[in-house]
């Protein structure tokens, strides 16, 4: 079987979460690192997104470092803030989960979307996805922000050119797309029953 740039993505997911059915932090963490390259090859249109997935990823990262065997879980990270009463504060571990976690939601649509309406365009693609996901979370500079940028997004024959003609491209993406998002459906019911699921961004 071709190895699609998904591949990697779907082997990481399957190391997410421990036995016990744990979310595990650095195994979480890989796999949305994993994404970065394909966003590579929306040129312009996501640099906004990746810069603000790799510095939530960043965040997160040097917080369960400074501690591997404390923050092995990924829901110590926010535990800890919790204790603290700085789960709220702009620039938590928290409040860097949960906009992840926001991310990878839109990027799970908007894959959702090429792999399902093959006949949409890009914009129609980003433009869906962004306003089943992001949208209602975003005040109005991030929403113009962002509605800019998917201007940019290339034609999506060359996007789907240009991320791969070997393997099953539409396959993994569908199948990226089915295991990733119960995770993230867990990390915003886990936030959500500390309260923290519902932040908004200016």
């Amino acid at each position: 079987m071709a190895e699609t740039v998904f591949s990697p993505c779907l082997e990481g997911i399957k190391h997410v979460k421990s036995e016990e059915g744990d979310m595990m932090t650095k195994p979480f963490l890989d796999v949305c690192k994993l994404i970065l390259p394909i966003l590579d090859k929306f040129g312009a249109a996501m640099t906004v997104v990746k810069s603000d997935i790799s510095g939530n990823i960043s965040r997160l990262e040097s917080k369960y470092n400074s501690n591997p065997s404390r923050f092995n879980y990924l829901y110590n990270l926010v535990q800890a803030e919790v204790e603290t009463k700085t789960a709220k504060s702009s620039s938590s571990c928290t409040n860097g989960l949960l906009w992840l976690t926001r991310a990878m939601d839109f990027l799970v649509e908007l894959f959702r979307n090429l792999a399902e309406h093959q006949d949409w365009s890009m914009s129609q693609v980003c433009n869906d996805a962004y306003s089943k996901t992001l949208k209602k979370w975003h005040g109005w500079l991030a929403s113009s922000t962002f509605t800019v940028a998917i201007k940019l997004a290339p034609d999506r024959k060359k996007f789907m050119e240009v991320i791969g003609t070997e393997g099953d491209i539409y396959g993994d993406m569908q199948n990226f797309c089915t295991n990733f998002s119960p995770i993230l459906g867990q990390i915003h019911k886990f936030l959500g029953s500390c309260g923290l699921d519902n932040m908004k961004s200016s």
